[in-house]
């Protein structure tokens, strides 16, 4: 059994672009147990995409270490890292990143053949994901240009969530949605999190959604021109 979901230890991040010899994340050590629910949030730049583009391993680190369940990511190599992340951790992104001309079927079908699971398995449990998310089974072999944006939200978990990740990490997934919408999104979230003891990193800039998470890290002391500070 891991000892934790994410350890993270001495692990900086320079970002190359930057005039900045210091210009980038440091964070001396941070762990999230198994499991647990961390709410992230801080203004725009402020570093919280980067930082969730470190955990899924499409960022290394300058130096330091990312370690997901036991395992260090970043002495991977970039075609093993992809597969781990298919297999163990779901990303929602805040423009969903659906394919618009495939349908739903087709969409979430894609994420499992990354993670090399059989079409059969997935489609078995295609129709109870969709139902647990309250999306109509109909809608199955429909274009997600043809969604809501509501429903293509829905779709893009279903997507993050076929291949029973350890790991979720969702980005700004409720800026386009309205008072009633975004609450009803999150208590969905959280039912589906607890029911597969999955471990959220939630991004957001809405502080006022802090209350479902386990713990609340604020970031927006993050700089692109400075160190962050220590977690």
């Amino acid at each position: 059994m891991p000892t934790h979901a994410i350890n993270l230890k001495k692990m900086h991040y320079h970002y190359k672009n930057s005039p900045a010899s210091d210009a980038g994340i440091s964070i001396t050590q941070w762990q999230v147990d198994i499991a647990e629910r961390i709410f992230l949030h801080g203004n725009s730049g402020s570093g919280k995409t980067t930082l969730l583009n470190l955990l899924c391993g499409i960022l290394i680190p300058t130096s330091g270490s990312i370690s997901l369940f036991d395992n260090n990511i970043c002495v991977l190599s970039s075609s093993k890292r992809d597969v781990f992340r298919a297999k163990n951790i779901g990303v929602v992104s805040q423009k969903f990143n659906l394919i618009p001309y495939l349908s739903v079927l087709k969409n979430i079908q894609l994420a499992a053949y990354f993670a090399k699971n059989s079409r059969s398995d997935v489609n078995n449990d295609v129709q109870p994901l969709l139902k647990a998310l309250q999306l109509p089974s109909h809608i199955i072999h429909r274009q997600v240009s043809q969604l809501s944006v509501g429903q293509q939200q829905r779709v893009a978990i279903a997507r993050a969530l076929i291949n029973h990740p350890r790991l979720l990490l969702v980005d700004e997934p409720t800026s386009a949605l309205d008072l009633s919408a975004k609450n009803a999104f999150m208590d969905l979230l959280m039912k589906l999190c607890d029911n597969t003891k999955t471990t959220l990193i939630f991004v957001s800039h809405d502080a006022s959604l802090s209350h479902y998470f386990d713990s609340s890290l604020d970031i927006s002391t993050f700089s692109k021109t400075k160190k962050i500070i220590t977690l």
